[in-house]
């Protein structure tokens, strides 16, 4: 069981933390919750207590016989501090000690999540600014915020990211503490996610049954590591991901284009998306009604090879990783197609990922073997799907001019 201290400070997006709170304790993790006096002006100590199932102070003067906050530091295999006001942030970089959640900080020497939550004009300050940037270089993890309503009417950047994405990137750092190094700052990396539909009539479609949570992990990653992100999401029914440009896309033509549009200065694409192999030659104008003829027969056609078109197109120093959802069959097996499918793509990188009921699709886990173009296999463990998302970033960023 992995012990985690979450900090919570004292911003109105506390309430949202009370989800994070329960998504780590879920996960097996025993969280301690160490929150700032203004926290808990916005959340009550007892829904802390009751949640984490430990007692909660805000000062280190409660249990002082125990020092808790060398004790608390000392034990953390995980710092998580969310919602990490302007205040928090500048406290924490200039290594303020004035209260229990600070003196943690000072102790600890576990990994250190920053989930960030303020008003657009204070997240842009200067000072807000270089506090970040002493923190990420001092070895901490600051995410990027989101973008949309903040207090009141306003909307911008400094949305706290969701409680769900925060737990992920947590549960990452505590199976690879080095895992979100600040190593893609100043690159631009397009991801796509999610399952394209090719329309049969105006209420039918061929489609997948791809939920996106891969190619939205990778995206998150990719954030987390200081990446300009473009993500093209088909079909997809998950928060945005905290600093990311969400493009919505329903068709391969569709995904195709923005894609294509987005990578011509990208210095990354990975090809997460699972792209329709056909569509209809002649989709229907009104609803296929049924006949006592029987089915109606539908032409297909092929859809652009999207990463084909990529490669054949690619930039100098552009790296290309694609995808391979295989199920294996009699010919031969699922690496043995993915080893065939990186060779015809002519991609850098190759995922590939074994399918079928309960497996990838939909799931929260996933394996997969990176085959690269240089005859490298990877081998990542059934597990957290942005563990694979990781391995896919470490793989790319080695081979980034």
């Amino acid at each position: 069981m992995s012990r985690v201290v979450l900090g919570v400070g004292g911003g109105i997006a506390a309430y949202k933390c009370a989800d994070l709170l329960r998504k780590l304790v879920e996960a097996g993790h025993d969280v301690t919750v160490v929150p700032t006096a203004s926290a808990l002006r916005f959340v009550g100590a007892p829904t802390w207590a009751a949640l984490s199932r430990h007692p909660v102070a805000a000062d280190v003067w409660t249990e002082v016989d125990e020092v808790p906050h060398v004790r608390l530091g000392r034990r953390a295999d995980l710092l998580v501090v969310a919602p990490a006001t302007a205040d928090l942030l500048a406290r924490a970089a200039h290594g303020l000690a004035d209260d229990l959640l600070t003196n943690t900080l000072l102790t600890a020497r576990c990994p250190v999540l920053f989930a960030p939550a303020m008003h657009t004009e204070m997240w842009a300050h200067p000072a807000t600014v270089a506090n970040v940037a002493t923190l990420r270089a001092r070895g901490s993890v600051v995410l990027e915020p989101a973008s949309g309503r903040l207090t009141g009417a306003d909307t911008g950047k400094g949305r706290l990211a969701e409680p769900v994405e925060i737990a992920q990137l947590a549960e990452l750092l505590l199976r690879r503490p080095s895992a979100l190094p600040f190593d893609l700052a100043g690159r631009h990396v397009v991801v796509s996610a999610g399952g394209t539909r090719e329309p049969l009539d105006p209420v039918r479609f061929l489609g997948n049954a791809s939920s996106g949570k891969q190619g939205y992990a990778v995206a998150a990653v990719a954030a987390a590591r200081g990446a300009r992100v473009t993500l093209a999401a088909a079909n997809v029914e998950l928060p945005d991901p905290a600093g990311v440009d969400v493009v919505r896309v329903g068709t391969a033509a569709e995904l195709r284009d923005a894609v294509r549009k987005a990578a011509e200065d990208a210095d990354a694409v990975v090809m997460a998306a699972a792209v329709a192999d056909f569509r209809p030659v002649d989709p229907a104008l009104h609803k296929i009604k049924k006949s006592d003829s029987g089915p109606p027969t539908i032409l297909l056609e092929q859809t652009p090879d999207v990463l084909a078109e990529l490669v054949a197109t690619r930039r100098d120093g552009q790296v290309l990783v694609g995808f391979a959802a295989e199920t294996g069959d009699t010919g031969a097996t699922v690496l043995e197609h993915g080893r065939a499918k990186l060779a015809r793509k002519g991609a850098d990188l190759l995922v590939v990922n074994a399918v079928g009921p309960g497996r990838a699709f939909g799931q929260a886990d996933n394996a997969g073997v990176l085959l690269g173009a240089d005859g490298s296999e990877q081998v990542v463990e059934f597990g957290p799907k942005a563990v694979l998302a990781a391995a896919i970033w470490d793989a790319v960023a080695a081979r980034l001019v």
